[in-house]
């Protein structure tokens, strides 16, 4: 049987893509602690912490920006337990003429109220995706 913390994760976790499909950024703002940190890989512009809310929320704008607004996530399924989530997605963009699709892994630790603390988001080709938005 879950627990109460792994209930709350995982709905928690559906919410907040489900908030970002709809660009609702009052409803994600909810689910993430004020000090979250996200933590996005590679070598690319994109690239690096985003410490706090606003550089998070900053994050998201670069993403739109450089994208042109394409940026979109299909989520294939969501697990979680009583610290993570994670979430499993193909991620998906067009920039300059061309097109990049990445299956991913999303990995969110939460509080005890089971807003994010911290993301890691995890490509399955780590050089496309530099290359994509380099």
């Amino acid at each position: 049987m879950a627990t109460t913390a792994t209930n709350v994760n995982l709905e928690n976790l559906r919410r907040s893509y489900k908030a970002f499909g709809a660009s609702d950024m009052p409803a994600l703002s909810e689910l993430l602690s004020n000090d979250t940190v996200w933590h996005i890989l590679g070598r690319n512009p994109l690239s690096g912490d985003y410490k706090g809310k606003d550089a998070v929320f900053g994050f998201f704008g670069k993403l739109m920006e450089r994208s042109g607004g394409t940026f979109k996530l299909e989520v294939h399924d969501t697990l979680a337990n009583g610290e993570h989530s994670i979430g499993l997605v193909t991620e998906s963009a067009e920039r300059n003429g061309k097109k990049w699709e990445s299956r991913a892994v999303h990995v969110v630790h939460s509080d005890s109220d089971g807003r994010n603390i911290e993301f890691w988001a995890f490509h399955e080709n780590q050089a496309a995706t530099d290359a994509f938005w380099a």
